[in-house]
Order: C-alpha cells, then sequence, then structure tokens
C-alpha cells in the first residue's frame, strides 16, 4: 500500500497526542489500553499505526530531516552551529559561549523513550500474532511494515546514541511499577547500543520492500542500507577519535567503570571498530553500485521562463515529486490542497538571518581538482563573480552569486544590511540550494512552498564507504572508493585526478588558522591528507542535508575552539562588495548609504578595521555580545547531559547516589554548568 508522506500529518493528531505528546519516561498506561488487544491482525492495521509516526520520527538528533511547515528555510538550516553555517542575531550562546547550558532538571533521556515505547508495542505485537496465527510470516505486506517499525525503532536509538551515548536498551512495553522500570533503566555501554541498532536494521533491510514499490515514499531496504552505513560510520568514528576522552567504554574516565552491572566487561574499541568500519562498506555497498547519478547539465542558471527541465542535479531539491529519481531514496511530499506547505523558496530567494562561512566556501575545490591556494585557475573572493569561477559546479549551483533570480533579474548581492532581520543574510554568503524558479512559490513570505524534501539520498553510500575505506586501509581509500569518487566529481564539474589533490593538499592552508574545514583536524591532530579530501567530498556534496554537526562530532573536530576562539566570517565585504550594496540601495530610493559600521547600538555590519571579511557576531547591535571575540566549545558537550530526574527516578530512593544510571563525563550530576 503506497501512502504519501504530506498525508502522515492529516493522521497524526489522534494517536500522537495520546501516546506521545506525554514526554515522561518508559512507564505509562499499557499501549492495549488505548488500543483493542485483538487489533493487528492484518497488515493494514499494523499500517495505520505506523502511518501516525513517520513526521515524529523521520528526524536527527539535532536537526529535522526535511522542510518544516513553518517560516524558514527548511534543510538549509539542518547545518547550523557548525563551521559551514551561522543563524540567528545572537547566535548561539548555549553552545558557544560560557556557562549557559546547563544539566536540566528534568527527564530527557528518558523523555526519548516515548517513542521507542510506541515502536516496541507494533514489534511485539506482530511478533506475537506471528506466533499465534493472527498474521502470516509469509503476507509480504505485514513483512514490510514489520520491517518499517524496526528502522523506526533504529531511528529513535540512533538519535539517542548520538546525543548521550550509553543508554539503556529497552525492547518491551514495561509495566507501570518500579520493579519494572528501575532495572531497565542500566545504562548499556555505547559499543552495545550501537550494536543493538545495527541488529534492528539488520531485520528492517531483511523485511522491507524495494524503494521501486513505493517509489521513494515510504522506508525500504536502500534507505535502511544507507542508515545503517550511517550508524556504523558514526559509532566507528566516534569511538576511534574519542577514545582516551572519558566518552568511551573502558576509558580510564568512562563513568560506567562505576556501575556494577558493568562489573567484568572488557572492550577491545580497535577491533569494535574495525568492524563497524566493514558493516559501514558492506551495508553502502549494494547501495552504492546500483546507484547512476542524477545527471548535472552544467547549466549554472536558466534562462528566462525555463522554470523546470533545465538541469536534474539542481532540481533534485527543488521539483514537486522525486518518483522518478532514484539518487532519492526517500522523500516528504507537499501539497497545497491538505494545507501541507513550507516557506524553503521565499526563505532561500530572500534570506532567513543566517549564511554560510568563510570556511565553507573554502573548501571547494577549482575545476582542475586543486585547492584554492594551489590553482592557477582560482580568480579571488572580492566580487561574488571571482568566488565562483572555475570552481566545483557545486559551490555555482547552491550558493547564490551571479545566477537568474526571477524573472529576468540576476543576483548581485544579498540583504547583508536588511531592515527586516528575519530574512537578512548574516554571511553574504547565502544559500541557493532548495531554490525553485516556479514563482508561485516566492511571491511572499507565507509558506508558498510545495516542493519535495529528499530525506535519504543513495549518494551518501558512496561516501559512507570512502571514508569507511580510508578509515580502515590507513587512509587510502581503496579501488572501489576510487571509482565512487570519480563518479562524484565528474558530476561536480571537477577534474578526477584524486592524487593531483592530495598531493596539492597543505592541511594548514585547508584550516587557515580557523578561517578553513574544521574536518581537518580530528581532536588536536590533523588527519592524513586522503582522509581530509574525503572529510571535503562529503561536506561539498551533502552540506544542509543535516549531517555536518554529527560529522565534527562524530570526528572530535571542535576542538580546536576548546582553547582558542573561532571568529566566524563571511564573504570578502570591504574590498568591493560593499560598493555594490549601496549602489543597490541608494538605487532604491534611500538617503545614502545603509551600510553602519561604527560599533554603534545600530550597527548593522562588522567594522573594516577588524577584518575586510564579514563577521556576523562582531556587531554591537546584539543583545548580547557574548560572541562578539569568537565562538568557544567546551569538552562536555560532545555528549548531552542526563537531567537530574533521569537519575533520581531510576533509583529505588529516588536519589542520585543509588541510581542505575550515570550522569556523561564532565556534567554534574546535579542543575549547573558543565565542568570541564
Amino acid at each position: 500500500m503506497k501512502i504519501n508522506i504530506y498525508k502522515f500529518g492529516m493522521v497524526l493528531a489522534f494517536v500522537a497526542v495520546t501516546l506521545i505528546s506525554c514526554n515522561d519516561v518508559l512507564d505509562r498506561k499499557p499501549i492495549s489500553q488505548i488500543t483493542p488487544d485483538s487489533y493487528y491482525s492484518d497488515a493494514s492495521q499494523v499500517e495505520s499505526y505506523l502511518n501516525t509516526y513517520y513526521d515524529a520520527f523521520i528526524t536527527g538528533p539535532y536537526a529535522n530531516m526535511y522542510h518544516q511547515t513553518a517560516w524558514n528555510d527548511g534543510m538549509v538550516s539542518s547545518d547550523d552551529n557548525t563551521d559551514i553555517l551561522v543563524s540567528s542575531l545572537n547566535g548561539n550562546t548555549s553552545l558557544f559561549a560560557p556557562d549557559h547550558w546547563d544539566t536540566p532538571s528534568g527527564k530527557v533521556l528518558q523523555g526519548r523513550y516515548g517513542q521507542v515505547r510506541v515502536m516496541n508495542f507494533i514489534i511485539n505485537k506482530v511478533l506475537e500474532n506471528y506466533e499465534n496465527g493472527k498474521l502470516s510470516k509469509t503476507d509480504a505486506r505485514t513483512s514490510n511494515a514489520l520491517g518499517e517499525a524496526y528502522f523506526l525503532r533504529a531511528l529513535c536509538y540512533f538519535n539517542i546514541l548520538a546525543l548521550y551515548g550509553d543508554a539503556p536498551i529497552v525492547t518491551e512495553v514495561l509495566e507501570n511499577n518500579d520493579d519494572a522500570i528501575i532495572p531497565a533503566s542500566e545504562r548499556k555501554p555505547r559499543t552495545e547500543v550501537a550494536d543493538f541498532i545495527i541488529a534492528d536494521l539488520d531485520k528492517a533491510i531483511e523485511n522491507l520492500y524495494d524503494r521501486s514499490v513505493s517509489n521513494g515514499q515510504r522506508l525500504n531496504k536502500q534507505a535502511a542500507q544507507v542508515f545503517q552505513s550511517r550508524v556504523a560510520l558514526f559509532e566507528a568514528t566516534f569511538e576511534k577519535y574519542h577514545k582516551g576522552s572519558g566518552r568511551v567504554p573502558g576509558d580510564n574516565d568512562w563513568p560506567g567503570k562505576n556501575m556494577s552491572y558493568n562489573s567484568g566487561k572488557t572492550f577491545d574499541i580497535d577491533a569494535h571498530v574495525k568492524t563497524l568500519l566493514n558493516k559501514a562498506m558492506s551495508a553502502a555497498k549494494p547501495v552504492a553500485d546500483a546507484l547512476t547519478l542524477t545527471e548535472n547539465s552544467h547549466v549554472i542558471s536558466p534562462a528566462p521562463g525555463k522554470d523546470y527541465d533545465w538541469n536534474p542535479y539542481f532540481e533534485m531539491f527543488s521539483q514537486p515529486r522525486l518518483d522518478a529519481c532514484n539518487e532519492v531514496l526517500l522523500w516528504k511530499e507537499y501539497n497545497a490542497a491538505f494545507g501541507i506547505n513550507h516557506d524553503v523558496p521565499y526563505r532561500v530567494l530572500n534570506g532567513n538571518c543566517n549564511g554560510y562561512t568563510r570556511n565553507f566556501v573554502q573548501s571547494f575545490l577549482c575545476k582542475d581538482g586543486l585547492p584554492i591556494y594551489a590553482s592557477a585557475q582560482y580568480q579571488g573572493d572580492d566580487t561574488y563573480k571571482k568566488i565562483v569561477a572555475n570552481r566545483d559546479e557545486r559551490l555555482q549551483l547552491f550558493i547564490w552569486s551571479d545566477q537568474r533570480t526571477t524573472g529576468s533579474d540576476y543576483f548581485d548581492v544579498p540583504g547583508i544590511t536588511n531592515g527586516n532581520t528575519q530574512i537578512r543574510c548574516l554571511t553574504g554568503y547565502q544559500a541557493r540550494k532548495y531554490y525553485t524558479y516556479d514563482e508561485a512559490q516566492t511571491p511572499n513570505d507565507n509558506k508558498n512552498g510545495t516542493n519535495a524534501c529528499p530525506v535519504f539520498r543513495a549518494t551518501e553510500a558512496m561516501l559512507n564507504y570512502m571514508e569507511a575505506s580510508a578509515e580502515l586501509n590507513n587512509g587510502q581509500p581503496d579501488n572501489t572508493a576510487f571509482g565512487y569518487w570519480q563518479k562524484l566529481r565528474e558530476r561536480a564539474g571537477v577534474n578526477t585526478d584524486i592524487s593531483a589533490t592530495v598531493s596539492a593538499t597543505d592541511l594548514a592552508k585547508e584550516y587557515d588558522n580557523g578561517n578553513g574545514d574544521f574536518g581537518v583536524y580530528s581532536g588536536s591532530q590533523t588527519v592524513n591528507a586522503w582522509v581530509y579530501n574525503v572529510r571535503r567530498e562529503r561536506l561539498n556534496e551533502m552540506f544542509s542535508e543535516g549531517l555536518r554537526r554529527l560529522d565534527l562530532v562524530r570526528w572530535r573536530s571542535y576542538d580546536n575552539m576548546i582553547n582558542t576562539k573561532w571568529i566566524p566570517e563571511g564573504v570578502n565585504f570591504w574590498t568591493s562588495i560593499y560598493q555594490v550594496l549601496n549602489a543597490k540601495e541608494i538605487a532604491k530610493g534611500e538617503s545614502g548609504a545603509p551600510i553602519k559600521d561604527d560599533f554603534s547600538d545600530d550597527a548593522n555590519v562588522s567594522p573594516r578595521s577588524a577584518s575586510i571579511y564579514l563577521r556576523p557576531y562582531s556587531i554591537h547591535m546584539r543583545a548580547t555580545d557574548e560572541l562578539a571575540n569568537g565562538f568557544k566549545w567546551t569538552e562536555a558537550y560532545y555528549l548531552s547531559p542526563l537531567g537530574v530526574s533521569d537519575l533520581t527516578s531510576a533509583s529505588p530512593d529516588r536519589t542520585v547516589e543509588t541510581s542505575m544510571l550515570y550522569q556523561n563525563i564532565n556534567w554534574p550530576a546535579k542543575t549547573g554548568h558543565a565542568i570541564k
């Protein structure tokens, strides 16, 4: 049965309010008290149950995986709080200014088990009804629905793993009493949690239909394989690069070692990393091998009147349906008739109080395959036309430079000083990814967008395989990885001589004293040049698809911000672009230049005395200036803290000291700031 994703929101209210609006713990009334026990005796009933949860579950640990029905730019903002995108006038002080993120008082870890609970119920109900004969084990629809449930439970647990690390593994719908709940609160080492997720995805892969059955509008075997490769790669690299930090089981400072239920456990992390990297490759390879990449016509800007069918690669992110785009394994559909729209096209055209960073733009190669500091093709960064000239076509296609916007108008400069701060471009580098030339979707800031949103792309399988191969082979990708890599470079219009790129790579220049790619580092060490270039390819292909923060966390790439603050920068504004902005505003009838950089309360750009590059948080017009001198990272932030009530509710006498849970390293077990 094919059910469009846009319809899920219509049925969400009935069960979601009943089952998942309360975020307390694992101790809610049995779901059988809400749904008759005789239900779920045919596939359609199991499917109806699952339909309720698609919208609520297809989310990542830091960002949603699809455009939201809100006034924002959707997936563009999914890479916020990283080295490549900054947003909001005041920035994120909780993450990047001292003493803002506290241990919460409530239940935050346990609150995530509401979603686990509803998947446990349906999985166990299907398995029970298999055994008693109410459901047939040979019915393909029922098997597919069971596969979806395993996928969604794995997704829930991956969110928990990425946020908290060690976690309870609960597979039953627990009774509402302490005898059941407290023992089930034991935190399993993250190694075990990752293995559990991968096992659930093995079951999902075994049961799910191929992508072709639902045309990518339901969870499917290929999406599960890509997700499994993502989980395995995430955990392998987290364990490799965080080993010794106290965040990995077996570390001297790992807090789990003090729990009696972990007594006697030993951990061979190096062997586990190797196993996970092999799993990432074996899960990714079938999808990557079968993929024919969506064509890039190499047309960067369509002629007036040519709204669609001008570049399939660009339009993979900006068309109403993605049925025929096999590179997209799962996608969300929007439909005005159902009132399910988004504001992405308008905000991408006009701004969303965010912007890409100089770090991001500098990472793209020139078309000859060389970094900007090593290529004669590089023309500089003092105009938008020069910035993208002779560069990787993904940069040319997916940020605004000199392309056509609407009608016969062409981009010149974004709204860097826009008085409407909701749509200001903070850095001067504005997203074009997810834009559409269908002007019916961009007339005003009123959620007219109906273009589909990719959720899982088969392209990620190529990139996951490439990285796992490089990590497994001391930095050198295997021949299969090379083949994938060359296909990606060819589509991007970049020379496919990857060895020449690696030979020309200077990691010090790539990092550029913090104004370059954070992926150069894992912890305090630079990585192998091959590994770095795989990371570069991943960034240039998958940006604004919700993966960057996960990547920086697993690579331990925020470490350089612990002792040295990072000042986010944008476009080279004060060489010549400021003159273009001045002329544009004066032409609109403004009385004089709109630019004000004098540190006054109404200043709207950073002063040229500080840097020729825009510094969006070095402007004294903010409600707070805590980020004016740069962003700082704290060691504790690689994992989120458990809440005090998480700890006390998992204790027989409701005290932290006797809790079956333990706090993450560098966080206090009472409300307060991170310790380190």
